[in-house]
């Protein structure tokens, strides 16, 4: 088996490649919001455990329905597609695909196999979005709000590719809402309850 060896932190992580598939990284569980510079590896007992996980959506081909691709990592998506942006004005952060909601615009639901503390995502939309976060039982336990669009080459003092967070313990599904517009996700990001 072939081993890579990571300094992060300071600290040295062994990753066994053939153990992480390619279409995600693990990160830290953040501190407030962050996460976005500190990616971390973990490695025990011949088993990988991760604390967050990153998804990268650029394996996926353009125009592809993005649902149980990564359920192996325990997330499955609704009403959601994989794009290459050509409107400049939804530029992606890492790569070149972002994920939308369709084919209803302006709602996705994400779907937690297990329970999970932590959801973030870097968004950009054409109106306010709003991210909602359910327990198992179908309560709402926390919300983020983007308050008024962030697209690029607008007048927005907030810039594109924001990032829109929910924190709360028992966390199975989110909602991302954008009524009468439109909005990508890169960079989404979650953490695992332990």
């Amino acid at each position: 088996m072939l081993n890579q060896v990571h300094q992060l932190d300071q600290e040295q992580i062994v990753l066994d490649r053939q153990e992480r598939p390619d279409n995600y990284m693990i990160c830290k569980p953040p501190e407030n919001t962050g996460c976005l510079d500190n990616e971390k590896n973990t490695h025990r007992e011949k088993r990988f455990f991760p604390e967050c996980i990153r998804l990268n959506f650029n394996d996926l081909k353009a125009f592809e329905t993005l649902d149980n691709q990564f359920k192996d990592v325990g997330i499955i998506f609704e009403n959601c597609l994989v794009i290459q942006p050509s409107n400049p004005a939804f530029p992606s952060h890492s790569g070149l695909k972002v994920a939308i909601a369709s084919p209803k615009s302006g709602l996705m639901e994400i779907h937690f196999l297990r329970s999970v503390n932590w959801v973030s995502s870097l968004v950009t939309s054409s109106q306010q979005l709003v991210i909602y976060a359910y327990d198992q039982n179908e309560n709402l336990i926390d919300q983020s709000v983007l308050p008024k669009a962030n697209l690029a080459n607008s007048d927005s003092d907030i810039p594109p590719n924001t990032i829109l967070s929910v924190s709360s313990e028992n966390i199975k599904k989110v909602k991302l809402v954008c009524f009468d517009g439109n909005f990508t996700l890169d960079e989404f990001r979650f953490c695992i309850s332990t």
